[in-house]
């Protein structure tokens, strides 16, 4: 997935209200973005972090900026949580993930069961494959961890998987890293514990768990590796 531009480089001032933030640019000029991510943005919201900006001027968008990534350490992290669906389905296009590659068609935001949606459904083959992506953003010691906030959403996605695997359907849940700087991926169960046990619960009941780490750039954010998954 490439950008259609050169993003803007900026300073960090403030994230605040879920989907702000506030952004110096060079110059001197301070911007208000659209903050695409409605997680608590752990370790990634430091002010003063360098952060891109991609600008769409369009009269009927409130805000023409929108926050990108944030430079954490040595790497870019990708805050956008619109890019991983995407960047998932360009992967299966391109042969990129092995382990969903017998399926002709996606469909997009298909509904499990009355009041819960997947992001994903694959199809036809020998079964349908329902599938979740998270974006993941977190980082300890070298390690992506998911989610960065207590999030009762996200497990309804992992029971509605576990359902849809009783009647036979075929399950996947991947994690998209979107950071370079981590070897694996695991719960984060010291922020939701919840989440971690309703977690190892799906993998048991046969869900399965892929994750993939981003490359990340100013002018593009493409899948590269398949992690391992420490549960």
């Amino acid at each position: 997935m490439r950008f259609p531009g050169p993003l803007l480089p900026g300073t960090l001032v403030r994230r605040y209200k879920r989907f702000l933030a506030d952004v110096r640019l060079r110059g001197g000029r301070v911007v208000t973005a659209h903050c695409p991510n409605s997680g608590s943005l752990l370790g990634c919201r430091a002010p003063g972090s360098l952060v891109l900006l991609s600008r769409r001027p369009d009269p009927r968008r409130k805000l023409e900026y929108t926050w990108e990534m944030v430079r954490v350490g040595r790497s870019w992290v990708g805050i956008n949580t619109l890019y991983p669906n995407r960047l998932v389905e360009e992967a299966i296009a391109r042969g990129l993930i092995p382990e969903l590659q017998r399926y002709g068609r996606v469909r997009r935001e298909v509904r499990g069961r009355p009041g819960s949606r997947l992001d994903l459904c694959l199809e036809p083959g020998e079964e349908r494959c329902y599938v979740e992506v998270k974006n993941v953003t977190l980082g300890r010691d070298g390690v992506a961890a998911f989610p960065d906030a207590v999030t009762e959403r996200r497990t309804k996605h992992l029971k509605a998987l576990i359902r849809l695997g009783q009647r036979g359907h075929r399950t996947a849940l991947i994690f998209v890293v979107q950071r370079g700087d981590s070897r694996a991926v695991r719960p984060a169960d010291e922020i939701d514990p919840e989440y971690g046990r309703w977690l190892r619960r799906a993998f048991a009941s046969g869900v399965e768990i892929l994750a993939y780490q981003a490359r990340v750039t100013p002018r593009e954010i493409r899948l590269i590796r398949r992690l391992p998954v420490r549960l």
